[in-house]
């Protein structure tokens, strides 16, 4: 079958979508193929425009333009359901039913259970430790409360110390036999005083001495993604700083909640804590793992 553009438009206005960008055919992109629950996605709609609205799942899409098209980036929940995911978009203005452009496979999780044994002032603070972790919690808040712009990197995120991974990302922790939760972030082994370098182009956010994070360095990279560097020795950058991929923002320590020294790397994006594995395998320049092509598209029965 032969598909011109002429005919692709026609299928536009047959399902009240936005208008086909020039030159372009309407298709979904999205990468990875298949996820995890906790995992990054990026989906981006090529062919349309203006940028519509859209959902994955639940979850609402904050589309940035790019030459063709729009992309987004949105994370899993670590609760997500195994099974199919509908990625859903209306034109700007139209009032009709959403459209069913394609699925993204949910993957079953599989995190780890770990046993930590750790000081007792983590476990039962102080009033005062209690004051401090909630003028934290504020401070992190402001942190993340970035508007919302094009990504500020070009180039694909790399580790920011290369070493063994400790401890990845979704760990079910108990901590002394008591108290569980969840680990959202990779931990890179490393020796008190080695390098920290930015995963990627951004600006700082917080340079912040925490209760439980200890020294702690935030970056924004743009898209309302940010990348989280805890447990510094030293911290060599300041708020409001634009570093580069690659340039030192700080050294390996053991400061807040840690059982030895190490870098507590993390991931998030819109709100949302994703594993920084799958931040550090998206590949923002390469083709999509999973195309969806204009005869998929539909509207829900």
């Amino acid at each position: 079958m032969i598909v011109t553009r002429a005919s692709l438009v026609l299928l536009a206005s047959l399902l009240s979508v936005p208008a086909l960008a020039e030159g372009a055919a309407p298709a979904l992109e999205l990468q990875p193929g298949a996820a995890h629950p906790g995992d990054l996605v990026m989906v981006t709609v090529r062919g349309w425009a203006p940028c519509p609205s859209a959902t994955l799942g639940e979850r609402p899409l904050r589309f940035y333009e790019i030459p063709g098209g729009c992309r987004a980036l949105v994370g899993l929940t670590v609760e997500q359901q195994a099974g199919p995911l509908e990625v859903r978009l209306r034109a700007p203005g139209d009032a009709g039913e959403d459209l069913v452009l394609g699925t993204l496979e949910v993957l079953p999780p599989n995190f780890n259970v770990r046993e930590l044994r750790v000081a007792r002032k983590f476990i039962k603070p102080s009033p005062a430790q209690v004051r401090q972790r909630r003028a934290d919690q504020r401070a992190f808040e402001k942190a993340w409360a970035q508007p919302f712009i094009p990504p500020l990197f070009t180039a694909d995120f790399v580790v920011p110390i290369d070493s063994e991974v400790t401890a990845p990302f979704g760990d079910l922790r108990t901590f002394n036999g008591k108290k569980q939760s969840q680990h959202y972030g990779m931990d890179l082994d490393g020796r008190i005083g080695d390098p920290i370098r930015a995963a990627n182009d951004g600006v700082v956010v917080m340079v912040r001495k925490n209760f439980a994070s200890g020294n702690t360095v935030l970056l924004h990279h743009g898209a309302h993604l940010f990348t989280a560097y805890f447990h510094m020795s030293k911290m060599l950058v300041k708020p409001g700083q634009k570093v580069k991929q690659g340039e030192r923002i700080g050294l390996v320590g053991k400061t807040g909640r840690v059982t030895g020294p190490h870098l507590h790397f993390g991931c998030k994006v819109d709100g949302l804590w994703v594993d920084p594995a799958s931040l550090l395998a998206m590949k923002f320049g390469a083709p999509a793992m999973l195309v969806v092509e204009p005869a998929s598209v539909q509207r829900p029965k």
